[in-house]
């Protein structure tokens, strides 16, 4: 118990001064769930693994932390932490915000990982089970192609590299699950990305040039008199 003397020799009591912040260290409320209407609270981590796996195209930092709602420093982070759960370096997630307490310690290497192209994010097979994959999915599917699959082949023959968005506007039709088809056969693959949108450009492998017993594409016919008054992005004959 003190005395008023000894409280008046120390004199009046002063708040601690508060730590200074890291600048570079961004303010990360890891605890908070995320709240979506009509949803059950959500986990950061889970939310983003959620959109990535449905995705087609690479996921840009901005747009994945517009749909989660959470500023571009916290998706940041849950990336990051995403990418060590898959690689097996470290347990993945915030503290969980939807069921109780996950176990503690490293995950397992995962077959797939995130990796950043075109300026955004998405998941990829890794490297080692590419031929794996290959074997796989051409065991599971027929050889014949359907209409939309070969018109779809062609103008990636033709026009490529290009992207889906342009193969749709030359097809005037949604090509997603087609090209998602000639890619499970190994008839076409991802070449490059353009440096302006990051959309995915897609050209043909050499499965397909053994398939139309060629040995380069610049000897596939020319195309000009096969179609009518020659339609446009079918200006030239092939690349």
């Amino acid at each position: 118990m003190t005395s008023e003397t000894d409280a008046a020799e120390r004199g009046p009591e002063t708040a601690p001064e508060p730590v200074p912040r890291d600048p570079e260290s961004p303010e990360i409320s890891v605890a908070t769930p995320l709240d979506v209407p009509g949803q059950p609270r959500l986990d950061l981590d889970r939310a983003l693994e959620a959109i990535l796996f449905i995705a087609d195209e690479p996921q840009s930092i901005v747009h994945l932390a517009a749909a989660v709602q959470r500023p571009l420093a916290e998706v940041r982070a849950a990336i990051s932490r995403l990418r060590d759960d898959y690689d097996g370096r470290a347990p993945s997630g915030e503290p969980r915000t939807d069921e109780g307490e996950s176990p503690a310690g490293a995950g397992i290497r995962r077959a797939f990982e995130l990796r950043e192209v075109g300026g955004g994010w998405r998941f990829y097979a890794r490297a080692e089970y590419d031929r794996l994959i290959t074997d796989v999915v051409a065991a599971q599917t027929s050889t014949r192609l359907s209409q939309a699959a070969l018109e779809t082949l062609a103008v990636i023959a033709y026009k490529q590299p290009i992207s889906r968005s342009s193969i749709a506007s030359i097809r005037a039709v949604n090509v997603d699950s087609v090209v998602r088809t000639l890619l499970g056969r190994g008839l076409v693959t991802e070449v490059d990305t353009d440096e302006e949108t990051g959309a995915i450009l897609y050209g043909t492998t050499d499965v397909l040039l053994t398939n139309l017993g060629v040995s380069s594409i610049d000897e596939l016919p020319p195309i000009s008199p096969l179609l009518d008054g020659g339609q446009e992005g079918f200006e030239r004959d092939h690349l």
